[in-house]
């Protein structure tokens, strides 16, 4: 006989919870205890679509109403935490970012927005989103606003073709868990970070949950089978974030690990014995737990994120992660009591006057708005920060690196203000502005770039590479609007100018990318190619020049193409601008020694197969004194992030730039001239 209520099921909610928690907290590392949320959606959701459609009819607006209610209140309450709190504690140079997040997330999109940003989600807790686990909400509430749709839609056409909505429902919820898992399967074997937060790559879990939902009372299960599936089923979750790689093998295939130990645990139900699971599951302290799941799943990472930032560390450690979890269960108490459970009792009275159906489009607008309103105030002066500063090539407070030359002398204000702003440093790439860009014929995901000279073109020069090259257009741009250069730029993140996979294990998509921009540069030569010439200029690593690199060099070399290779910047474990905004050591101590990141003789030097066609450009003295590598030099923040300049920087270098290339040109003259 089925049961209209299933007391394991908070229990399993509340399992779910507590592994996405502890994972994150003391493990570092993604569950799956996300995709049992999903399950269990699509498992409620359907089931009521189709009992409402047996009944009748789909009414939208209460199903909608319904959602409003479980979904705003707790979020918007917690939104509004972490813009009060984040205004305090976050780094002004993650203001931009956060504001554009929770916005995402309170429309329900931070999952694309996300994929937008190439999110790291699995990147270390203190550098990421205070906001970012708004994802899978983001999925849920999509979901939740296309299924009932969907539902109509089967109703209605099930009418016209005799089929009862439950069979109806079957059919649709098959193909999207066949049709879903395919494509889910695919993108996450080609473009994983994209395919963890595609809403398109996950609809099949929802479906899952959806065919257990119209199958799980047809076939009376044996009370030992139902024992057996419990214990399994749980089993499978505990052991599923230990086991899996969670972060890089989701979704895919691998994601049926936790979606059927869920669906394991759903369909023993109740065993009716004393050691079956579903007693413990049922049990009123899981049951209490499971009524306060989603509070502490929103408050978990906020608060786990703003310690660590507060902290200026890492990891929580045993001490520390208990407090985050202890005070995570607190909030989630006081969500659930003061703001979740009277807005039910509202809701429930206004459905019996029948009017809450009617009233729910103003009450999410009405939620919605302070969000949106805070989110403004918060933009605005974040803005007059940003705009609080524009380098100027005589301005005597900011001469960047210019202050690096054994001649220099200072001559402007005591004490300036650090250039950029703080606030703005996330942004401080190098501008777009005026490039034209194209996809190229050759394949390989290959856009070409161009930034047009002002005039008739003296020289065409091609940036290609991954972002290290691409960042000194900002050193670059002001060159060629001076003397007429015309530059291509073709960039991939992730992605090296080189014969082979840098950073992934036969990256073949990264492959494919350099073959056509190789191509392309042979098929229409410049003046000559600027890319990177090493790789990995950190602490505990050795900087080298790849192979691969010599490799594509020896390709140009067949066209006499120049080619200069620039000896990459240092990269560091954390932001060193993040050491200098926190202000709780002096400035100089936020640098790093010379000797831990670099060599005295450039790896290159060593190397005996470099073709004739390479010139080396070497920045390290402008980055680096004999010493240390400053984090401040010029009165500007030398780094945007923890590897990439800040574009403020590399613009006061573009004289130091011009020259090096003018005497690597001139030097290949000579080498290639008559004799």
């Amino acid at each position: 006989m089925a049961r209209a209520y299933r007391p394991e099921l908070q229990g399993l909610r509340a399992l779910a919870a507590l592994l996405v928690v502890v994972y994150h907290v003391w493990l570092g590392r993604v569950s799956g205890g996300v995709d049992v949320f999903f399950v269990i959606s699509g498992f409620l959701l359907t089931g009521q679509l189709v009992r409402a459609g047996e009944r009748g009819a789909v009414a939208l607006r209460a199903v909608y109403a319904r959602m409003v209610g479980r979904l705003l209140p707790a979020s918007v309450t917690v939104l509004l935490a972490i813009i009060a709190v984040g205004v305090v504690l976050l780094p002004e140079n993650r203001w931009f970012g956060t504001i554009r997040e929770v916005i995402a997330s309170v429309l329900f999109v931070e999952n694309w927005q996300l994929a937008a940003d190439s999110a790291d989600y699995f990147a270390q807790h203190g550098a990421a989103s205070v906001v970012q686990h708004f994802w899978s909400l983001s999925v849920q509430g999509q979901f939740f606003l296309l299924w009932p749709l969907v539902g109509v839609a089967v109703v209605w056409l099930g009418r016209r073709l005799r089929v009862s909505p439950r069979a109806g429902f079957g059919a649709v919820s098959a193909v999207v868990l066949v049709g879903s898992l395919a494509y889910s399967v695919w993108l996450t074997s080609v473009n994983q970070p994209l395919a963890y937060f595609d809403t398109l790559a996950r609809a099949w879990e929802f479906a899952l949950g959806g065919l257990l939902a119209l199958v799980i009372d047809a076939v009376p299960l044996p009370r030992a089978v139902r024992i057996g599936l419990g214990w399994a089923g749980v089993a499978g979750l505990v052991s599923c974030g230990l086991v899996l790689t969670v972060g890089t093998q989701f979704p895919g295939y691998v994601a049926l690990w936790p979606t059927l130990s869920a669906v394991a645990v759903l369909a023993a139900g109740a065993s009716d014995s004393r050691i079956g699971v579903d007693r413990i599951l049922a049990s009123r302290p899981l049951r209490r737990l499971g009524d306060l799941s989603f509070g502490l799943y929103l408050w978990h990472w906020p608060i786990l994120v703003l310690f660590l930032v507060s902290q200026e560390r890492e990891e929580p450690g045993p001490l520390g992660g208990a407090a985050v979890i202890a005070l995570s269960l607190l909030l989630a108490a006081g969500t659930h009591h003061l703001v979740e459970r009277p807005v039910v009792a509202v809701a429930g009275a206004a459905r019996t006057s029948g009017g809450a159906e009617r009233r729910t489009p103003r009450l999410a607008v009405a939620a919605l708005l302070p969000v949106l309103m805070a989110c403004g105030v918060w933009q605005g002066v974040s803005a007059r920060k940003a705009q609080s500063y524009a380098l100027t090539f005589d301005d005597p407070d900011h001469p960047g690196a210019l202050a690096m030359r054994a001649d220099f002398e200072y001559w402007g204000a005591q004490d300036p203000p650090l250039a950029p702003p703080f606030v703005s440093l996330p942004d401080d790439w190098a501008s777009v502005e005026g490039l034209r860009c194209e996809d190229s014929p050759r394949g390989g995901d290959l856009e070409i770039c161009r930034l047009a000279s002002p005039g008739p073109p003296t020289r065409k020069v091609v940036l290609v590479g991954d972002s290290h090259p691409t960042q000194f257009l900002a050193a670059l741009r002001p060159i060629a609007q001076r003397r007429h250069w015309e530059i291509i730029m073709m960039s991939r993140p992730g992605c090296p100018y080189s014969a082979d996979s840098e950073i992934l294990p036969d990256d073949r998509q990264c492959l494919d990318w350099n073959a056509a921009a190789t191509e392309e540069i042979l098929a229409d030569p410049p003046d000559f190619v600027f890319t990177m010439a090493t790789r990995d200029v950190r602490a505990g690593l050795t900087e080298h020049t790849p192979a691969g690199f010599v490799a594509q060099w020896q390709k140009l070399e067949t066209e006499s193409i120049p080619v200069l290779a620039v000896r990459d910047n240092p990269r560091y474990a954390r932001s060193p601008a993040g050491c200098v905004e926190a202000g709780r050591v002096d400035v100089a101590e936020c640098g790093t020694p010379r000797a831990d990141l670099l060599a005295p003789t450039a790896p290159y030097r060593e190397l005996s197969d470099v073709p004739p066609n390479v010139l080396f450009l070497d920045f390290s003295d402008y980055y680096c004194d004999p010493e240390m590598c400053p984090a401040v030099i010029g009165n500007i923040l030398v780094y945007k992030d923890d590897n990439h300049l800040s574009a403020t920087y590399l613009t006061s270098m573009a004289g130091i730039v011009e020259n090096a290339i003018d005497s690597a040109l001139d030097r290949y003259a000579a080498r290639n001239s008559p004799s």
